[in-house]
């Protein structure tokens, strides 16, 4: 199915998704998005109305487009279109959000997003975009659709009021796992509460081990050895995990072990563990 979308026209990938049964619909949903042509793309723009569509459908497409192995401009730039200045259920906009993270890592996997190393303010300088640019016909331009995915999710976190949508943007930059985010992550996983330091230090553990740098080191051992404020037991193991993740310090590893003897029995152990498989 998946082949023969790859070389159908959108008109007749229009009609397949249109006389679908029900229960077939999802199915040939995800097949669209794994077909990942031109026409199959244009075709699920036109047909998917984010407006009446079931939630369970919507979600099925974000979770296709999540799931993408090596998903395109095109595919980002459907996913930006259907979520853009939107009144959405709770469960698709979160879906969504996370979906904009997890494409903006593969195409920066794929050398497609042209976002450089450098500090934040470099990098969110770079992130205004009028509505003409919106609709750059992103086949030329998937770099142009990363950086418009990483301004709807840094703007979508300056904005969020709530606690539940603070974290869904913070693990969204998880999946992006962007180094220009790592200060934003940082801070609050510092400065949150509970939830939000959780979500925070979670979306750290997605970095690979060149991104762990000094300063990210520093903020997880004030955050394990509660130097600023006290810190859930869940946040300190995971502050502990990337210390102990990535190229541990002979210190840190001593430090852990002591900090044990004034753990509950169950973490301590955990922490025991962790060395001794680093040991091995």
């Amino acid at each position: 199915l998946i082949q023969m979308l790859r070389s159908a026209k959108k008109r007749d990938v229009l009609q397949l998704l249109r006389r679908a049964p029900g229960e077939m619909l999802p199915f040939v949903v995800e097949a669209a998005v794994a077909a990942q042509s031109v026409a199959s793309l244009a075709a699920l723009s036109e047909f998917l109305d984010f407006s009446k569509e079931p939630k369970s459908l919507l979600e099925q497409f974000l979770y296709a487009a999540s799931f993408s192995p090596r998903p395109s401009g095109e595919l980002l730039h459907l996913v930006l279109d259907k979520l853009d200045g939107k009144q959405l259920a709770p469960e698709v906009q979160e879906a969504g959000i996370l979906a904009m993270g997890s494409l903006v890592s593969k195409l920066c996997q794929q050398k497609l997003c042209g976002l450089q190393v450098g500090p934040l303010q470099t990098f969110l300088a770079g992130l205004t975009f009028s509505r003409s640019t919106r609709n750059i016909s992103c086949p030329s331009h998937p770099e142009q659709e990363v950086r418009r995915g990483m301004e709807t999710i840094l703007r979508g976190l300056r904005g969020a009021e709530k606690e539940s949508e603070v974290v869904i943007y913070l693990l969204a930059l998880g999946n992006a796992a962007r180094p220009e985010t790592i200060p934003t992550l940082l801070e609050h996983a510092e400065e949150g509460p509970t939830s939000i330091t959780t979500a925070a230090i979670s979306a750290l553990q997605r970095f690979p081990t060149w991104h762990i740098s000094d300063k990210v080191k520093q903020a997880m051992r004030r955050v394990f050895h509660q130097k600023r404020k006290s810190y859930e037991q869940t946040c300190r193991l995971a502050a502990a995990e990337i210390l102990l993740d990535h190229e541990p310090s002979p210190m840190d590893a001593i430090n852990l072990l002591l900090a044990t003897t004034e753990m509950e029995t169950e973490t301590a152990t955990f922490l025991l563990l962790k060395v001794q498989n680093i040991l091995r």
